[in-house]
């Protein structure tokens, strides 16, 4: 059982990164009755959750959830949550992928294993490329399987039997899902009792920049917190509307928690005849 602490209504585990990789490596390691999976919000992420009762429900139900956003984490300090630190998505997996090297893990947690992954999401060719990428900077890693789904195939039953199909016949330890957000929350949670792999991780855009498709901000920009500008720089036409919704949205989410002072659900009204889910511990 991990330490948990609460924000804006979302359970959170405050957790730092060696002791996310630890647990992934026991879980992958350790069979369960369906695929752990773990989500790592951000502010965009935070705002969909106040509204969007699928997302809360995934949440609820993940294994981890970890802080991806500089501002969720500031936020967090401002209000005397204990969370210790970022745990970005498109840090977690490199650092996964880096602790297969024997000289990279004094604890050994890897096992000295080859650590199996499946690709799931990004667009055509986007995942093959950044197998090979993978395969060239982590020999200890194998990709086992690749996948770009068709757009819309969330609603088709025949294509998502197609990819769990996919999935059980590459029997992957880790399911890499880069499918965006909420829509990879909100498949992994529909199907987790399916996936036939121990642990998924819902990463956003890591598939494209592990391929290099997308440029990650400067090591100095993620350190002060700016990769959010980068990224909007790198791509305004998808990414500024978003942004724009989170910054006008967000501070009034942390001055409602700040009023409320309660740490365990946001006191932003649902529809009508909706109801927040309890946190839930992890398992």
């Amino acid at each position: 059982m991990t330490k948990t602490d609460h924000l804006f209504g979302m359970k959170i585990n405050a957790l730092r990164m060696p002791e996310v990789i630890q647990q992934l490596h026991e879980w992958t390691h350790t069979p369960s009755a369906g695929c752990r999976f773990v989500v790592t919000p951000n502010v965009d992420h935070a705002v969909m959750f106040q509204q969007h009762t699928g997302l809360q429900r995934a949440y609820s139900d993940a294994s981890l959830v970890l802080v991806d956003g500089f501002p969720l984490l500031a936020a967090a300090k401002l209000l005397g949550r204990q969370i210790p630190e970022r745990v970005p998505g498109s840090d977690l997996v490199p650092a996964l992928f880096e602790s297969t090297n024997p000289n990279s893990s004094p604890d050994n947690s890897a096992g000295n294993r080859c650590l199996k992954v499946f690709l799931l999401g990004a667009a055509p060719g986007v995942a093959d490329r950044a197998a090979a990428n993978i395969h060239l900077r982590w020999p200890g890693v194998k990709i086992v399987g690749t996948y770009s789904p068709p757009l819309g195939f969330e609603t088709s039953a025949a294509e998502n039997d197609t990819i769990l199909q996919r999935i059980a016949a590459s029997k992957p330890d880790v399911l890499v899902i880069g499918l965006g957000a909420p829509k990879q929350e909100l498949w992994v949670h529909a199907h987790r009792h399916q996936i036939a792999a121990p642990v998924a991780l819902c990463v956003g855009a890591t598939i494209d920049f592990l391929a290099g498709e997308k440029p990650r901000a400067p090591v100095w920009m993620r350190r002060v917190g700016l990769e959010w500008l980068h990224r909007m720089l790198s791509e305004p036409r998808r990414l500024a509307k978003r942004y724009l919704r989170g910054a006008w949205i967000f501070p009034q989410l942390v001055w409602q928690e700040w009023a409320n002072n309660s740490g365990a659900v946001s006191v932003t009204p649902l529809k009508t005849g909706q109801k927040r889910p309890q946190p839930s511990g992890s398992p």
